[in-house]
């Protein structure tokens, strides 16, 4: 039987990418282990900070917050999520993150599965927070 190779990746050690808003790492990708499924990511948020709004047609998005308090509105409808509360987002609903609370919130999210080419992975459909960042390398 052939072992396969085990990764481990440590968030301090993965550039955020704010392009969307927030601080997103992606920790377990296509680019990083060889994952064939989706993809794992962290979202940091400060106070008034959100990701702009979004959908994924290929993926269902899965979000734990580990601590803090958002705001998903999906499809324009608010769900409040506190620590130790999830959510998935269906493909193809739009969706916007935001942190309304007084502390930094937390979130581990991950997407399934992944679209055909990374740059149909997802589709941006307000003006970003920082446009001409970088955007996310999930593979490739």
């Amino acid at each position: 039987m052939h072992k396969q190779k085990v990764t481990k990746v440590a968030g301090g050690d993965v550039e955020p990418i704010r392009r969307i808003g927030g601080q997103v790492r992606i920790m377990l990708s296509p680019r990083n282990v060889d994952a064939t499924a989706g993809f794992l990511a962290t979202l940091t948020l400060q106070p008034e900070e959100f990701v702009a709004e979004q959908y994924n047609p290929y993926s269902d998005k899965f979000l734990y917050v580990v601590r803090g308090d958002v705001v998903i509105k999906v499809d324009g409808e608010p769900v409040a999520l506190a620590a130790d509360e999830a959510l998935m987002v269906r493909r193809g609903q739009r969706h916007r993150i935001e942190n309304h609370g007084e502390t930094e919130a937390f979130l581990v999210f991950q997407l399934a599965p992944l679209a055909p080419r990374p740059e149909l992975g997802h589709v941006d459909v307000e003006e970003l927070p920082f446009p001409d960042a970088p955007g996310p390398r999930v593979g490739g």
